[in-house]
């Protein structure tokens, strides 16, 4: 995490656009989901699952890309300091594709039957970086709780 942090000190001394750097949408949605199925320390089987499915449903690539940007995701997150540099490179999406990470994000959470206070704040957090307003986040989580499609 140091290593992440003199790393981003430095490209703003240099001038560089941080956010430009390793700019990949999908990759980032990868990120998220880790994010949120590692917030608890506690990685089911489903949770990976979800992960996989969830990924290649948001971003139409096939299940086995999408495990491979799970894999990716996972040392990427080790390596970060926050969920910005993930959440920053999604708010060009529509409102309507940013609700469904957001929902996505409470699949994987829910995935094991228990949505940890931990994934929640991950979750609750990422809806505020993404500007997906409150009863939104809210709306999402019922249907997934609530098994509405």
């Amino acid at each position: 995490m140091l290593n992440s942090l003199t790393t981003l000190f430095k490209q703003l001394l240099e001038g560089s656009d941080v956010n430009k750097q390793d700019q990949n949408p999908h990759l980032a949605m990868a990120c998220l989901l880790a994010e949120v199925s590692g917030a608890d320390h506690d990685i089911t089987a489903e949770e990976e699952q979800a992960k996989k499915d969830l990924l290649a449903k948001l971003t139409g690539l096939e299940t086995e890309q999408a495990a491979g940007l799970i894999i990716e995701a996972n040392e990427r997150i080790k390596q970060s300091a926050s969920i910005y540099e993930f959440t920053s490179q999604l708010r060009e999406l529509s409102q309507q594709a940013r609700f469904d990470v957001i929902k996505a994000l409470w699949e994987v959470a829910h995935a094991d039957g228990d949505i940890d206070p931990l994934e929640d704040a991950v979750i609750r957090k990422a809806a505020e970086l993404l500007y997906v307003e409150h009863s939104e986040f809210i709306r999402a989580k019922l249907m997934v709780v609530d098994h509405k499609q």
